[in-house]
């Protein structure tokens, strides 16, 4: 399958980018899954300064690749830029297909080996991977337990990874691993996620909030997850928990604290989507280096925070990496 992904992504086609303006994009297509058809599209700004490393940027759940102030910043820094809109997310939805639909974390490793081979064919010659919640947690994983060792990769940038699911102790060390399993049996039996539609208020422009964005995409309310997605998430998260090393050095970035999101001024200037505390102890067991640095103010996707606080962040991000020689 890995030779199947060089073929295809030797025959790559860039066009600008509907989306996101003064970008281009790409198209990769795999063997049909489960569900029929899939693909992922790898989106890309160049800089002019090729000295430094190219980062890949992986979306997390209820997401797209819309953050072109994250991705400006890396290219007028020198950096290249590229992210991946993963099978089942955003530009690479196909018609008739689940929203965001997975049955084994694994499944996106050959998203990534496509993007990563983009850029590796680019003439780039050293790729920081950087993922922001689900895609922390795909990121971690595929570093932890892919065969990657053919890509230049020197670097994992962690924007509130999804490294544990923000539940009581009961419900994840009892009700949580029965679900699972039956999720092995009814992959496709859904579960509601409820309502609430603060995440979206504290983001989007029409409310409280600096951006805009597709809402089919990135929807204001989450929708239902199958047995199946849950299986997956907690199986990788499992295998992480143990103790892994993903081999680079780790910037592990997370909000000072986690609220309940029933406080709409707390909304704006915390994380309302996961647990912080289990952020930074699952973080530290990623490998021998990993750097943590807390947001003060910092919401869920801390590139998303308001612009004081995303500033102060680019600029210890940067400082980090070139501290680091990337």
């Amino acid at each position: 399958m890995f030779a199947i992904v060089h073929l295809v992504v030797n025959a790559q086609i860039w066009v600008a980018d509907s989306v996101c303006e003064n970008y281009e994009r790409t198209e990769v297509e795999f063997a049909d899954d489960y569900s029929g058809s899939v693909k992922c599209t790898v989106i890309r700004k160049l800089s002019y300064d090729k000295s430094k490393p190219a980062v890949l940027y992986i979306h997390g759940y209820n997401d797209y690749f819309f953050q072109t102030e994250l991705g400006d910043n890396f290219v007028n820094n020198g950096y290249d830029f590229y992210a991946v809109d993963l099978r089942k997310y955003g530009r690479s939805i196909i018609p008739g297909q689940r929203l965001f639909e997975v049955r084994d974390l694994s499944e996106y490793f050959e998203d990534v080996n496509a993007a990563l081979d983009i850029i590796v064919q680019n003439g780039n010659k050293s790729i920081i991977i950087m993922g922001h919640s689900t895609g922390g947690l795909v990121a971690s994983y595929y570093l932890a337990k892919a065969e990657h060792s053919c890509y230049p990769i020197t670097a994992l940038l962690l924007n509130s990874p999804f490294l544990d699911m923000n539940l009581d102790n009961a419900t994840e060390n009892f009700l949580l691993p029965f679900v699972c399993l039956c999720g092995r049996c009814f992959p496709d039996f859904e579960l509601n996620q409820g309502d609430s539609n603060v995440y979206a208020h504290t983001l989007l422009r029409k409310y409280e909030g600096e951006w805009d964005y597709n809402t089919m995409w990135k929807t204001e309310m989450s929708q239902p997850v199958t047995l199946g997605w849950l299986r997956a998430i907690t199986s990788a998260q499992d295998f992480l928990h143990r103790g892994v090393d993903v081999g680079v050095p780790v910037l592990l970035m997370r909000s000072e604290y986690s609220s309940d999101g029933e406080n709409e001024a707390l909304s704006h200037e915390t994380d309302i989507v996961l647990n912080v505390e289990e952020i930074s102890m699952y973080g530290r067991r990623l490998g021998c280096d990993v750097t943590e640095y807390i947001v003060k103010n910092g919401i869920h996707d801390l590139f998303l925070s308001r612009m004081p606080v995303r500033y102060t962040l680019y600029s210890s991000m940067f400082r980090w990496l070139e501290n680091r020689g990337l």
